[in-house]
């Protein structure tokens, strides 16, 4: 078992690098729950086209995610590489101003995983640099608190815009109103990108040569890092795009304002339990999280697959905040307790490049499934995957924090 946290504060670095991500997601927020609502019922884009485009901008991601991190390790210089990618998800979310078609979005939203992609894994190497092996659990955790933190702003501005420009039952939003929403979304981005080039710190490091790309495949020795690996990947398999859960919620006859206010309340519970997750995996280890976040995420699934009423909705999305919670900074501790401090930036982009290349044939499969079976397939195939995905992580040993 962990050793208990240590009580001294946690490093400039790591509350910096969470405001960053708070900011960015913000206007991520604004633009990620009401994308996929313009593009169905304002521009009558198909489900299945909804779900390639959210797939090919995840995918982006996740190849340059395991570059960048391989990179950051051997450039020495994460903070660069994470100013970067902020910095070209703050240009590209402005060019969805402009859209007409789905055809913008998709070059927008590759444009902006792609960003994603580039920041993700040097800025969580510069977490794990930043603090000792006992404060990892409770520093990640700060930062997944504090993003969904920044996602209930964003929520709570969407709803409010739309609330105030379409009204209580509002079904589509005009393009003037798109437009303007669009730009609102554009500052927090470039806010975000500023902290990390100008405030963060990172302590420097030797430089040197990257070698081969080929060499990524040979980090993380440590074979419970590549069984880690295996299962995390096939438990992405059943975890479609967010923007179905919105569809979801859209078919049941819920107001675009107030999608906006479900999803704001999920991320609040996503706020209030990832750093008491985080420090309870510090004491408790990081599977007995893992498992009972994936549990979760299988009673979920199925309520959304066979949710009928509104409140269903509403009651669903808290629960989603808690899996949220319990997850997201915990399964990056454990990354960092399996390889060495030198390959952390590899080994992230490895572990999010995974979960991202799985979503692009999740994305289609939940796609398909709607469209040809119905809007409950989706969520019953996502539900057994992370059922079995639970009975596989058992398989796993904890690793000693170093």
């Amino acid at each position: 078992m962990a050793q208990s946290p240590p009580k001294e504060r946690l490093p400039a670095n790591v509350i910096w690098l969470s405001i960053a991500a708070m900011m960015n997601d913000i206007s991520g927020e604004i633009v990620q729950r009401a994308l996929p609502l313009f593009l169905s019922a304002t521009l009558g884009v198909s489900k299945t086209i909804i779900g390639v485009i959210e797939g090919i901008a995840d995918m982006s991601a996740s190849l340059l995610q395991i570059i960048s991190g391989w990179y950051s390790d051997r450039w020495a210089d994460r903070k660069t590489v994470a100013g970067i990618g902020y910095t070209l998800t703050a240009i590209a979310r402005p060019m969805l101003y402009f859209s007409t078609t789905w055809v913008l979005p998709l070059l927008s939203k590759f444009a902006d995983r792609a960003g994603k992609g580039i920041r993700n894994a040097p800025r969580d190497a510069l977490i794990a640099d930043s603090v000792s092996p006992e404060m990892r659990g409770r520093a990640f955790g700060l930062n997944r608190a504090l993003d969904p933190a920044g996602a209930v702003l964003g929520s709570l501005i969407g709803a409010g815009l739309l609330y105030l420009w379409e009204g209580s039952a509002t079904t589509s939003i005009s393009i003037p109103h798109w437009k303007t929403l669009m730009i609102v979304a554009a500052v927090p981005s470039f806010i975000a990108a500023g902290i990390v080039f100008f405030i963060v710190r990172e302590q420097k490091r030797e430089r040197k040569l990257p070698p081969p790309l080929r060499e990524i495949l040979h980090v993380g020795r440590d074979q419970r890092f590549r069984k880690l690996m295996f299962i995390v990947t096939f438990f992405a398999l059943g975890l479609s795009s967010d923007a179905f859960l919105v569809l979801r919620a859209q078919s049941l006859g819920i107001a675009w304002w107030e999608i906006f206010v479900i999803i704001a309340l999920f991320n609040l519970v996503t706020t209030l339990s990832a750093y008491p997750a985080g420090i309870l995996s510090d004491r408790l280890g990081r599977r007995v999280m893992i498992r009972a976040g994936w549990i979760s995420y299988a009673v979920i699934y199925l309520g959304f697959a066979f949710a009928s009423e509104v409140w269903h909705i509403w009651a669903l999305y808290i629960i989603y905040g808690i899996y949220y919670g319990l997850t997201e900074g915990v399964e990056k501790a454990f990354v960092a307790d399996l390889v060495a401090p030198a390959e952390r930036g590899a080994a992230f982009g490895i572990f999010n490049g995974a979960v991202g290349i799985a979503v692009l044939p999740a994305s289609i499969i939940a796609g398909i499934l709607w469209q040809q079976v119905g809007p409950s397939a989706p969520f019953i195939f996502g539900s057994a995957v992370a059922l079995i995905s639970v009975l596989l992580l058992s398989t796993i040993r904890e690793a000693q924090i170093r």
